[in-house]
């Protein structure tokens, strides 16, 4: 089978093996494929691999020999499900391969946003505390997350294990879902949506993003909240209107946001967020530990070598 990977920086960046695709069949193996590059490259591909690349129907009008598309994620809107099905092209892609990771990088924005370890460890290299009268001194106000309430909009496998650490650090766990299944944990307390704005001390985010999520935080959703709470989102840019919410940071309305993920990555140099005050930005690492990319290959060939022995699995192009 021939099999071309279009875009294999972001998962391996070269300190991961390929061999478990390699054993699969003639593999290509692309860090990255402009738009008008993927054609050429794929054309003579059986099944292609993707991480962002946008596998349009116009692009898959022109690749007759494709049976499959793997795509090495959760989230599969770069891929037109509706031409692949047209086309019997089956689309799979992987689920469940970084919760911890995504968990662990919830809590190191809210603690970069409480605890502000760079903004003083920069102090101590700058001389201030060799300078100070002082044994200790602080540059921003400390908060202590013990007692605080963590409101969970989503609880999945992310949002359970957000919860087991919100719970860890002495937090009160409340949390909303759309399906109506309750959690079994007897010490989280599903609430309304309204409730998670008005009562959390952190509002972290781990809902997917669907027209309905898309925009969830807003001037309205905002106004809710109280003015120390803080904002954690490591789901999907497009679930925060980034306006609404830089101007909601400029105006006092919350008091700080950790964002692991924007509206258009990378972002535009015009992004208010970017300028925007008490607000922690990292460029979409929570996924990216060695241990959950590692994972992410294995499920990957896994997901392709069912596909191969006739057993698909992880499909969402049904």
């Amino acid at each position: 089978m021939k099999i071309v990977i279009l875009d294999g920086y972001t998962l391996n960046p070269g300190d991961l093996d390929w061999a478990p695709l390699l054993e699969l069949g003639e593999v290509e193996i692309y860090d990255r494929s402009g738009k008008n590059e993927i054609v050429e490259r794929a054309l003579e591909a059986e099944a292609i691999l993707v991480n962002k690349v946008v596998i349009s129907r116009e692009i898959l009008e022109q690749l007759p020999k494709l049976k499959y598309i793997g795509v090495a994620a959760t989230g599969y809107n770069n891929i037109d499900i509706e031409a692949a099905q047209e086309q019997n092209i089956t689309v799979t892609n992987v689920k469940a391969y970084g919760p911890a990771s995504v968990a662990q990088h919830t809590f190191a924005l809210l603690l970069a946003l409480v605890n502000r370890i760079e903004t003083h460890s920069q102090s101590v290299f700058n001389g201030d505390w060799a300078s100070s009268p002082d044994f200790a001194y602080w540059k921003t106000p400390l908060t202590e997350l013990a007692g605080k309430t963590m409101g969970l909009v989503g609880l999945g496998d992310i949002g359970s294990q957000v919860a087991s650490i919100a719970k860890a650090f002495g937090m009160k766990v409340i949390a909303y879902r759309k399906n109506p299944v309750l959690t079994e944990a007897t010490d989280i307390t599903m609430v309304t949506l309204d409730a998670i704005f008005k009562r959390s001390d952190v509002v972290s985010l781990h809902c997917p993003l669907t027209e309905e999520t898309k925009g969830l935080i807003n001037a309205e959703t905002l106004g809710l909240m109280k003015r120390s709470a803080l904002l954690i989102n490591t789901g999907r840019g497009p679930l925060i209107n980034e306006n609404d919410l830089a101007e909601a940071l400029k105006n006092g309305t919350i008091a700080g946001a950790g964002l692991d993920v924007l509206s258009t990555e990378p972002p535009v140099a015009s992004n208010p967020l970017l300028s925007a005050p008490h607000c922690v930005i990292t460029p979409h690492i929570a996924w990216a530990t060695f241990e959950a990319r590692t994972r992410l290959l294995k499920m990957v060939a896994d997901n392709l070598r069912a596909f191969i022995n006739g057993n698909p699995q992880s499909v969402v192009s049904n």
